[in-house]
């Protein structure tokens, strides 16, 4: 029986009878037919073409007053020559600096109109810079995204060309800093022969960044970036009447560019298994198994993703049941296609739980891979995997821009395939996909030629290391090229106004109280049961009882056992889950509403009736303590674990390590887990938030039916308690060798004497100006003047209890003591007031956070987010809403006054890095240094 929410289906009632007499899971009711679901699918556009060849693409979405803008170059590093690797990416950087009417840093100017989903990124086929921004705003986005377009050369500088090096090398070094962060490179040679274009990942090399020119720049700008190799998309508060215009005005005049010249990219058929051992500092080996296959136009790229999702793609698939849930040789299975313009690869990835022999668990791959061939899929598992497929674009599909939303999707149709509508004909073959279909692309391209790889425990070899070290070249200054003027900079006018979101309450029969705020920009809908305790809720004696807890409650639940409820989530296209986080436990379901009665039944199972099971307490146990091994490889992880300790003390709830520690973790029970769920997630400290394509009336009845009736236990209920931390009386740095690390992970923090309750919105504002915005004070000192780092941030936390102001930055191992003694400087000058901030800068901070707020808060998850955080802080529901007024309000002198919070003085520095390195930089910055050693 399918049931049709809000057309008075009474669906099959959940049975209610006490844990220990439930001993068959309740029927669910059937999901929607897929496709059903793909017609649900949609994107209306209109698109035009200039007399230059640039291709523009409109979609309107009212729902909030931002424009997506959306900047598709079809170039990346696949067309880049023989030893100009990394070039394109390089290239893509110096766009962000600097254009002939726009001679700035972009990112400042856009966050100063409160853009957001800001960035640019490039990979093997597009480069693409992207923004959303308010309204009143698109005009300016236009301007600065055509000027970088066509007038460009004229701002470009060897100075820049030096600078954006050094932050690239920067970027590739935090990279290959991570456990396996160098195995991609041999994954790539293996795939792909000499000479191919795919066969150097995007980063490219140190010494092609090294030997990068500026007559490179020119040339590839002028080969690349012309209008006719390129896509826009206007997405969101706009239509095409009004975007032909405005594109007309800003891009028009732009010269059309040469036809570029493609590479030659055939997909490599290779007929023998490559296999290599390499050494890497991970807890246990890892298995990787990758074949080549076709471009993502081509039908067969589809079928072969299903296989191989079937295999290893997911909870329930066929490895990660065998492997991981049975016989316990593997802590995580994962698995699928990634299909490009021209090529694709598919690949399985093994994590070998501890003690586990690589030769065995290669033998049961063999022989998963094997069967699959001769046997083929199951028509469930094919429906499974197409729900996922489908329900993953619906969800993307809310956004109107950013790394994936509408117009990412309609661009990159139109980019590859010709199409911006191409995503239709791609889910309608994961919909119409065949067992004998997929069976069939499985042999093509799985049964021979593949590479695998076996990263072991070990010595991890040294990462490639640029020539140059410093950001500077002996380079003879190239000839000035003449600066184009335009019309003037288009001003902005108006702040966008952020409507305080409806919000519709009711009570349960239980007396759980429930916040609705409809949203019917997509067919789905989230709900957040929120309960009282976060952090506070683990046992100070049993770090990490929560987190295990709440991993377990859908690994058995409701009389369904972990396969059979992970089946199920994947049928209904449900996501959903549990997790602890500083100050509530969030049991969370994101549903399609077709699908929103079941997958509200599986919800509830998890939430009200979670079994521990013994086999699976076992098996997530495995996973944790392999997972506390890796984080002690892990570079942001080490300092993760330490700092948060060292702030508030390790007894703390906001110190204690979220995963726990090894001895912790092997010495909790069952009985452990179950008492902390009596405890805990219980009606009587809950309350439900919810964000959807739902009215309260079809809600309610809803929650009733599954959750009306949940009544407390017997035992008490827990009491979270927070107490306020001793702040620190003097600086120190905490070192934590690790040997061959290109890079140091510092991570500092101080305590500070006000909690989340006490809204502390100057505070925050001030600290966007020392490190919160991509324009701050840090990251303009370390990344942009010395281009010692990817990027350096800081952030003032936001839970009820006690805050801290923490400050990030992974930094090039020989400049971590320049780098550590620059920040502290930065934040005593701002906090002393020696370097007060100025009006120009209150007045970036403040006009930036107003303009943005409508898009922060056009995705439900963000508004879902801010419904239970306003609860936890006691704030009214158009908090929001009139954030406007109050940060309008403050002066520069409120913003020093409370910047004086902001000191270094009594710091807790974290640094992991390689000791021979890094120790003798340290030790010359005049402050207590303890070496650790983790265990």
């Amino acid at each position: 029986m399918r049931v049709l929410v809000g057309l008075g289906v009474v669906a099959t009632l959940l049975c209610t009878t006490p844990l220990a007499a439930q001993t068959t899971a309740v029927p669910l009711a059937e999901p929607a037919p897929i496709a059903e679901l793909v017609k649900a699918v949609d994107i209306p556009y209109e698109d035009f073409t200039l007399k230059n060849g640039l291709r523009v693409i409109v979609h309107t979405d009212r729902k909030a007053p931002i424009v997506a803008v959306s900047v598709w170059y079809h170039i990346g590093s696949k067309d880049e020559p023989a030893g100009k690797t990394g070039f394109a990416h390089l290239f893509e950087h110096l766009m962000f600096y600097g254009s002939e009417n726009n001679d700035g840093v972009f990112f400042k100017k856009l966050d100063s109109i409160g853009a957001t989903q800001l960035n640019g990124t490039t990979w093997f086929d597009r480069t693409n810079y992207f923004e959303n921004v308010p309204t009143p705003a698109l005009e300016l986005a236009l301007f600065v995204e055509s000027d970088r377009m066509g007038y460009l050369l004229g701002a470009v500088t060897q100075e820049k060309l030096d600078a954006q090096r050094g932050v690239v090398q920067n970027e590739k070094r935090q990279g290959d800093n991570a456990p396996l962060g160098l195995t991609q490179y041999a994954t790539l040679k293996a795939l792909f022969p000499e000479g191919h274009p795919y066969r150097h990942s995007t980063i490219g090399s140190m010494a092609d960044l090294d030997a990068a020119s500026m007559d490179d720049v020119r040339s590839w700008f002028r080969a690349n970036y012309g209008p006719n190799n390129a896509v826009v998309v206007l997405a969101g508060d706009i239509d095409a009447a009004a975007a032909r215009p405005l594109m007309e005005r800003y891009f028009g005049a732009i010269p059309r560019g040469p036809e570029v010249k493609r590479i030659p990219a055939p997909v490599p058929r290779w007929t023998t298994t490559r296999s290599e051992t390499l050494n890497d500092t991970i807890p246990t080996p890892r298995l990787s198994r990758t074949w080549t296959l076709p471009g993502q136009t081509d039908a067969q790229s589809t079928l072969a993703d299903i296989a191989l999702t079937v295999l290893a793609g997911g909870a329930s698939s066929r490895l990660y049941n065998d492997l991981v849930r049975d016989r316990k040789l593997a802590v995580s299975v994962n698995g699928g296609a990634q299909a490009y313009e021209k090529v694709g690869w598919g690949s399985i990835n093994v994590t070998l739980a501890p003690g586990a022999d690589p030769a065995a668990v290669e033998a049961l791959l063999d022989a998963a891979v094997s069967t699959f061939l001769r046997e083929g899929p199951t028509e469930d598992e094919l429906a499974r995997v197409a729900s996922r497929a489908v329900a993953g674009t619906i969800r993307g599909l809310e956004a109107v821009g950013g790394f994936g939303g509408k117009a990412a999707t309609l661009a990159e149709g139109a980019l590859y395939a010709g199409d911006p509508g191409f995503f239709k004909t791609d889910l309608a073959r994961y919909a119409e996909a065949t067992p004998a279909a997929v069976r069939d692309a499985a042999r093509e391209w799985l049964a021979r030629g593949d590479y695998r790889q076996t990263v072991m425990p070990g010595a991890r070899p040294a990462a490639e290391e640029s020539a140059l070290r410093a950001a500077t070249t002996a380079a003879p200054a190239a000839a000035p090229i003449a600066r184009v003027a335009r019309m003037p900079e288009p001003a902005v006018t108006g702040l966008p106004v952020l409507a305080a979101p409806v919000i519709e309450r009711a009570t349960l029969a239980n007396g759980m109280k429930v916040a609705l705020a409809t949203r019917d920009a997509v067919p789905t809908v989230r709900i957040l049961a929120s309960f009282e305790g976060g952090r506070a809720s683990d046992d100070p004696a049993r770090p990490g009882l929560a987190t295990m807890a709440a991993a377990l409650m859908d690994e058995g639940a409701g009389g369904r056992s972990a396969t059979a409820i992970a089946e199920a989530r994947e049928r209904l296209g449900a996501s959903m889950g549990a997790g602890v986080g500083q100050d509530r436990i969030a049991v969370s379901l994101d549903a399609l509403k077709p699908n929103l009665d079941a997958s509200m039944a599986l919800f509830a199972d998890m939430t009200r009736r979670p079994e521990f099971p013994a086999a699976e307490t076992e098996r997530v146990r495995g996973q944790i303590l392999t997972g506390i091994a890796r984080e002690l490889t892990t570079p942001a992880s080490i300092a993760g674990r330490l700092l948060p300790a060292e702030l508030y003390g390790a007894s703390h709830p906001y110190g204690l390590p979220t995963t726990g520690t090894v001895d912790s973790v092997k010495a909790i029970g069952v009985a452990e887990l179950r008492a902390w769920h009596a405890r805990w997630v219980r009606p009587d400290n809950g309350e439900f938030f919810v964000v959807g394509d739902i009215t309260m009336a079809e809600l309610k009845p809803l929650l009733e039916r599954h959750f009306g009736d949940w009544q407390p236990p017997a035992t008490p209920r827990g009491l979270a308690a927070v107490p306020v931390a001793s702040i620190a009386t003097s600086p120190k740095i905490i070192f934590v060798d690790r040997p061959g690390s290109p890079q140091s992970y510092i991570r500092g923090g101080v305590l500070l004497p006000l909690s989340g309750r006490d809204d502390p919105i100057a505070l925050q504002a001030a600290n966007s100006v020392l490190g919160g915005l991509t324009s701050s004070r840090l990251n303009t000192n370390i990344r942009e003047t010395k281009n010692w780092a990817y990027g350096v941030g800081s952030i003032v936390t936001d839970p009820s209890g006690q805050l801290s102001l923490q400050i990030v930055a992974p930094v090039q191992s020989d400049r971590t003591g320049d780098a550590l003694a620059a920040m502290i400087a930065d934040v005593a000058a701002l906090g002393s007031g020696s370097r007060p901030l100025t009006d120009a800068e209150r007045a970036e901070a403040i006009d930036g956070s107003i303009r943005s707020l409508p898009g922060s808060f056009e995705s439900g998850n963000a508004l879902l987010g801010a419904l239970a955080k306003n609860a936890v802080l006691g704030r009214p529901d158009d908090y929001h809403a009139r954030l406007t007024d109050r940060l309008q309000a403050l002066t520069t002198a409120e913003l020093n006054e409370s910047a004086k919070l902001l000191s270094t003085d009594h710091f807790t520095w974290v640094v992991v890095g390689e000791a021979k390195t890094v120790l003798p930089q340290l030790e010359k910055l005049g402050l207590p240094v303890e070496v650790r050693t983790l265990q």
